[in-house]
């Protein structure tokens, strides 16, 4: 995924002047907003669910626990199991997905949308996978500096995805990361035919052992952990924690990204593109998504539990914790401090203030601020049925008008407006 370090730096400024507190590994959350969201922000409430990053939060329970691995097939045929950002507050037999910006009802998809001015739609899983496969149905959109994206993304970084940029509609582009830290190296591309006019399934395979990336059942690359050994730092550069499911769509090609941003997503997103002037936004199809959990019968990969937790700031899969801990919030101004905190009882941690931030994020942002493509800036990230060799890291050895109007075009998802996803995000909190 297109990361733009810069972004990073830029949100830190935002959000300087908006009295809120940046935070990363070097410079954690304070314990007034103690959860660190994945744009990298200090928050409570939404700030503490998906995306939270432990390691960079007040403490490692500020977040709260992630709903453990589920397997089932979700279906677009109406909008029911979607439920926005500034509703959710954890509790996923309620959702099955989390959406900022605006996905539209059409048919039996969802589309995900990006309107001028705005930065794409994201759906995010309510519940996590610790290994096992995915696969989704869908049809990208078109048009340069235009992005979809599936992937897993975890709390602490991990990620596997497919990218797809607009402008090269026979591509799709297949890459990962340990930790959130960019290896130029990780991008291989997979040979497709039109990703705009046809349905293909995507597949993501992983295992503690592989990673193997199919579209409609045939093998397009697999990655071997044994690949990944970091000699210097005597650990798997391999994504190995609980993640969830993101689809999205975003605008690349925005002036404000970096030039090798730009670039990768083939130029400037076309504001005046047919696809905007038909239907009012770029759009990307998407019609299913199946989940297959790893089922281990011991950690890693387990989801006997009810949540995922880390007790270790390492971030590695010897970290994670497969356990009963509550996962839904009392209120928008609790966190995994004090769950409870603005409900009916009364909470005991420290209280929020009346003025911090509670929805964390931009609409179709990226997920991980990686800087993959190579923009200047400063990135502060830092330095496994059962499974097949029991790997642990750290063990002994190595609808809206226009819908109707749909067919003429699609786009890609934008990342990177700080602007922009500010502005996106106030109008949902207004709505």
């Amino acid at each position: 995924m297109v990361r733009a370090s810069t972004f990073a730096v830029v949100l830190a400024t935002v959000s300087t002047v908006l009295g809120q507190q940046a935070c990363g590994l070097n410079s954690r959350c304070p314990q007034s907003t103690p959860c660190c969201s994945q744009y990298g922000q200090c928050g409570v409430g939404a700030y503490c669910l998906g995306g939270c990053d432990p390691r960079s939060s007040f403490s490692l329970n500020s977040c709260v626990p992630a709903p453990v691995c589920e397997s089932k097939t979700y279906t677009f045929d109406n909008l029911d199991g979607i439920t926005p950002n500034t509703q959710y507050l954890g509790d996923a037999s309620k959702a099955d997905w989390v959406s900022s910006g605006t996905p539209v009802q059409y048919g039996t998809d969802v589309l995900l949308t990006m309107a001028p001015s705005t930065v794409g739609t994201l759906l995010a899983s309510t519940s996590y996978m610790w290994y096992g496969n995915v696969q989704a149905k869908f049809k990208t959109s078109r048009g340069q500096g235009v992005v979809t994206a599936f992937i897993l993304l975890s709390d602490v970084k991990d990620e596997i995805d497919y990218e797809f940029v607009g402008a090269d509609l026979d591509v799709a582009q297949s890459n990962y990361y340990f930790q959130g830290i960019p290896d130029y190296d990780n991008e291989l591309n997979i040979t497709v035919t039109d990703t705009f006019q046809n349905y293909h399934t995507y597949e993501i395979d992983w295992t503690p052992d592989t990673i193997t990336w199919l579209v409609d059942g045939v093998v397009g690359r697999t990655k071997k952990r044994t690949d990944t050994w970091n000699a210097s730092a005597n650990q798997w550069d391999f994504p190995q924690t609980p993640a969830r499911v993101q689809l999205s769509l975003w605008p690349a090609g925005l002036a404000s990204n970096g030039p090798g941003t730009v670039a990768w997503a083939g130029g400037l997103v076309d504001w005046d593109s047919a696809d905007i002037k038909n239907n009012g936004y770029y759009y990307a199809s998407f019609t299913s998504v199946t989940v297959s959990c790893f089922n281990a019968t011991s950690a890693p990969g387990t989801n006997t539990g009810v949540s995922y937790t880390y007790d270790g700031y390492k971030g590695t899969n010897d970290t994670v914790i497969n356990g009963k801990n509550a996962t839904v919030l009392g209120s928008f101004q609790a966190t995994g401090l004090d769950m409870d905190f603005g409900s009916t009882g009364t909470g005991s941690g420290a209280s929020p203030s009346s003025t911090v931030e509670t929805i964390p994020g931009m609409s179709g942002g990226s997920p991980a601020q990686i800087n993959s493509h190579g923009d200047s800036g400063s990135s502060d990230t830092g330095s496994g049925t059962s499974t097949t060799t029991g790997f642990v890291q750290g063990a002994t050895g190595l609808s809206l008008s226009g819908a109707d109007k749909l067919g003429v075009g699609q786009e890609r998802v934008v990342k990177g407006s700080i602007f922009a996803g500010i502005v996106a995000v106030a109008a949902m909190m207004a709505l």
